[in-house]
């Protein structure tokens, strides 16, 4: 990931660490006095403590550019993290409410949440309205995600015993492209991104989504990272596998639209028919199987896939209030 500018005091002090200029201690002390000082609901929506986590949370993935590999187990570092991650989920708990449910009906509940998803309607826009500089705007904000999809799902698997680490090995497997490089989803969004004009690296991006695209990012890594949410990260999964072929299809609707052809569409074609059935096979054998082994992880999965349905939400109501206002929902890294 590259180094960003920095979006207020904290992830400046963090990125003069990581350069050697600051003290790691003081950069602690200065988290903890922020995890304190800010509301969790602000937490949600803080660019400067959002991309803080999205930093800290990177160590733990493909690493900083130009940042010593050391730095991942730092204590300080883990003790910074740990301090803006209560304040983080406290705020992610207070927005999210999952429904109510009777844990031999977990699956009903699920794929009921996944019908109730409103998402839709950014799709719908994409296929029928957007322009390309728009559709370019979406793919910016899914970037991050999508460059190093089902990564932070694949902590899951030695957290995993029996049918439910099969299920999730199962779903991987596809995602990774069954063992073909050029056949992994990352490369595929990757293949759409050079497509439509815009640049492919890891985490390119970065420096101009805003914290509401950050904060689904970063909750995903707080599930992933930490063994006590398991529940959750599956859950999470089940949420996006289950929602993803309809929007899938109407974006490949919305880039033919524009002119694009395989090149740019077949990342949301292969979403089509691959979610189709990693939706049942996360739903019933992953979500359902890890509930009938351990009971007492149903209100973790539901937690799970109400945050990411909430958070994806958030993201879609702020694009189209934006375009609806006639201004980008990028940011000016400047």
């Amino acid at each position: 990931m590259p180094l960003p500018p920095s979006r207020g005091p904290l992830s400046a002090q963090m990125l003069e660490v990581l350069s050697g200029h600051s003290a790691v201690a003081d950069f602690r002390e200065s988290a903890q006095r922020a995890a304190v000082h800010t509301e969790p609901a602000a937490v949600l929506c803080s660019e400067d403590i959002q991309l803080t986590l999205t930093l800290l949370y990177e160590l733990h993935l493909q690493g900083l550019s130009g940042v010593n590999d050391r730095w991942e187990w730092d204590l300080d570092l883990l003790a910074a993290r740990t301090a803006l991650e209560h304040p983080f989920e406290r705020g992610l708990r207070d927005m999210v409410k999952p429904p109510t449910f009777d844990r031999n009906k977990i699956e009903a509940t699920l794929w009921k949440m996944a019908a109730a998803d409103t998402g839709p309607g950014l799709s719908r826009y994409m296929a029928h309205e957007a322009t390309l500089e728009q559709f370019r705007e979406l793919l910016a904000h899914r970037s991050l995600y999508q460059l190093r999809e089902a990564d932070v799902h694949t902590f899951g698997i030695p957290r995993l015993s029996g049918a439910p680490k099969a299920a999730l090995v199962e779903v991987q497997d596809d995602e990774y492209g069954g063992g073909r490089p050029e056949r992994m989803h990352s490369a595929l969004f990757a293949q759409t991104l050079r497509a439509v004009g815009m640049v492919d690296g890891y985490a390119h991006y970065l420096a101009v989504v805003p914290a509401v695209t950050l904060a689904p990012l970063n909750a995903l890594s707080l599930f992933g990272l930490h063994r006590r949410c398991l529940g959750e990260l599956v859950g999470h999964l089940c949420a996006v596998e289950t929602t993803s072929s309809v929007p899938s299809k109407l974006y490949s609707i919305g880039l033919r639209r524009l002119g694009f052809g395989r090149a740019a569409t077949l990342f949301f074609d292969e979403h089509v028919e691959a979610d189709s059935v990693h939706e049942q096979i996360a739903v019933r054998d992953l979500a359902g199987g890890l509930i009938r082994q351990h009971p007492e992880r149903a209100e973790g999965v539901l937690f799970g896939a109400a945050a990411c349905l909430a958070l994806d939400a958030l993201v879609a109501d702020h694009m189209m209030s934006c375009w609806a206002a006639g201004v980008s929902s990028l940011r000016d890294p400047s």
